[in-house]
């Protein structure tokens, strides 16, 4: 399993369930990359998606104790998460947000594809720091290029011991 994130200087994600930034590029890579894939995330992802609406041409997992919905996925534990998901190809399982989502699932995932961005989004949410966790290393990085006003690069950290479900 693997995540995909954008993080700010300080590793934060999101303020009042909404990005920090809006970046066509990390929207691209984001999209590219999560095509046709299964894309696991909690009830306010899916919320803060367009209407409210399951990401098109994905598998949609949602991990809550709450929602129960036709239109993706709903799983309301993490065992029944890793039941669901021992059906794909795990470079087909990426983990999109929230914050509660990616902390519970960090050990979990064998990749993390993070596109920093130079800048401080203010944000409320935030994604664990990689450079200071021991297991996370820093495998690969972008040059950085501007992108509406904003300077970033790719990264890839890949986890040295992934916990299995």
């Amino acid at each position: 399993m693997k995540a995909i994130v954008a993080v700010d200087k300080n590793w934060g994600i999101g303020k009042n369930n909404d990005l920090l930034f809006s970046i066509p590029a990390d929207m691209k890579f984001f999209r590219q990359t999560t095509l046709n894939k299964v894309v696991v995330m909690g009830a306010n992802t899916l919320k803060s998606f367009p209407n409210g609406n399951p990401l098109k041409n994905r598998e949609n997992v949602v991990l809550s104790t709450k929602l129960k919905r036709e239109d993706c996925v709903c799983v309301e534990s993490l065992e029944k998460l890793f039941e669901i998901l021992k059906n794909y190809q795990t470079d087909d399982v990426f983990v999109i947000g929230g914050a509660s989502v990616y902390k519970t699932l960090l050990d979990y995932c064998e990749e993390i594809l993070v596109t920093k961005v130079d800048a401080d989004g203010k944000a409320d949410l935030f994604f664990p720091n990689l450079d200071k966790l021991t297991n996370w290393k820093l495998i690969d990085e972008s040059e950085s290029l501007i992108d509406n006003g904003y300077s970033i690069k790719f990264t890839k950290y890949k986890n040295q011991s992934v916990k299995l479900f």
